[in-house]
């Protein structure tokens, strides 16, 4: 396997610029994006003849576990060049960099996947289906805004990932900790622009906006923020005042809200727009992935109002089999007795006198985020128990659905 390193700006700076010119992730007249998430990020990267040829970037997160929040490595970025595919270089970075975070504190990992199966081989597992709406914002239900918006741009980015980092959260939102993330991705927009609220000088709550057809859009709504409901109403209002131009708007489901509800007519607007530049239309894909790097961590803070619940796990970690041979963090496979209630816990061993469910580390952290119940995945992936061991978990492991609500 060739070399595995951390990433040297001075040395590896202009290897990785050609990764992504190569991979389409830059174009050659606008690379600003890639050298703020340098300065936001920790690189590693997989030499070939002596230069860099993979390039695998984490980042500082948060992911909120019902009221708790979990330190957790975000895989913003994982590419290759075009002389290195197909030699599992990626998967191998990965892991290091993993390993890595590991030892800096993450208790889990999350990344957006290019596609089902890759990553499921480094021990990650689906996460819940991200709803995004198209719309004509002029159908909005909601009352106009009272006041007019204040007009925010990339140099209020600090502004925004502070109103960000303190938006109302749910179980399973993500915070991405550094400032310059934001900033990286106001940086990408073409034609993009802010428009939010502020009080006493601190902004409450916006939204962020581009689109390549300024006069009639679609205008996508790349993220948003906002502390209670009440704003919320505020920026779907911003939105309905943009319909007397906008024939479409393109945004995320809020967590916990149904976009349907605050839409005149859905159905027949549907049906009108078919297949047009401006369908109206609800879609929903599954492109987050989760695993744990720390069991132990995961379970100690998790508390399930339920009878304590014990079990053997026999979990399984496609992750050592990259890391033999080296030191420190070998993945998370092995045999655990689990206790889930009030207080739970997961500590290596077992107990003859358990009953015991196999996972793979993926299949189980779905479980335990409730992405799915256990007896669902027990057909769909690999989790397997007596049918009263799924009964009991089904039945123990109630969670609302969780929602990333920061995309990476």
């Amino acid at each position: 396997m060739p070399g595995i390193r951390a990433y040297n700006p001075e040395r590896d700076h202009d290897a990785v610029k050609r990764i992504w010119l190569e991979v389409g992730w830059l174009e050659k007249e606008k690379t600003q994006p890639l050298d703020i998430i340098l300065e936001a990020s920790h690189g590693m990267v997989g030499d070939v003849h002596d230069a860099a040829e993979c390039f695998v970037i984490t980042s500082e997160a948060k992911l909120r576990y019902q009221d708790v929040d979990l330190p957790m490595a975000a895989v913003t970025g994982v590419t290759t060049s075009r002389i290195a595919r197909k030699q599992g270089l990626a998967r191998h970075v990965l892991a290091r960099a993993l390993s890595r975070d590991v030892q800096e504190g993450a208790v889990l990992s999350g990344l957006g996947m290019f596609e089902q199966g890759y990553y499921n081989r480094m021990g990650y597992g689906t996460g819940p289906y991200e709803i995004w709406a198209d719309f004509d914002p002029s159908t909005l239900s909601v009352p106009s805004p009272s006041k007019p918006p204040l007009r925010l741009s990339g140099e209020d980015s600090d502004r925004m990932h502070a109103c960000r980092l303190k938006r109302m959260r749910r179980h399973g939102s993500v915070n991405l900790l550094h400032p310059g993330l934001t900033k990286a991705d106001i940086s990408w927009a073409s034609h993009g622009f802010g428009l939010g609220y502020e009080q006493d000088g601190t902004l409450t709550h916006f939204l962020f906006c581009d689109t390549k057809d300024v006069e009639y859009g679609p205008y996508t709504v790349w993220f948003s923020a906002y502390q209670n409901h009440t704003q919320l109403l505020d920026l779907l209002g911003i939105i309905k005042s943009l319909g007397d131009q906008v024939h479409s708007v393109h945004m995320h489901e809020p967590p916990g809200i149904q976009m349907q509800d605050f839409l005149k007519n859905p159905f027949r607007l549907r049906r009108k727009t078919e297949k047009g530049k401006y369908a109206s239309r609800i879609r929903a894909h599954a492109y987050f992935q989760y695993r744990m790097l720390n069991v132990e961590a995961c379970l100690q803070k998790t508390r399930i109002p339920c009878e304590p619940l014990r079990f053997n796990l026999s979990l399984t970690d496609p992750i050592g089999d990259l890391l033999q041979g080296e030191d420190g963090w070998q993945g998370v496979a092995g045999s655990y007795i689990v206790e889930l209630g009030p207080q739970s816990s997961a500590q290596k061993g077992s107990d003859e006198a358990l009953p015991l469910l196999s996972a793979s580390v993926g299949a189980f952290t779905r479980m335990w985020l409730g992405v799915r119940p256990a007896s669902s995945l027990a057909v769909s992936d690999d989790l397997a128990g007596d049918a009263e061991l799924l009964a009991d978990l089904d039945s123990a492991i109630q969670l609302p659905l969780p929602q990333t609500d920061w995309d990476f």
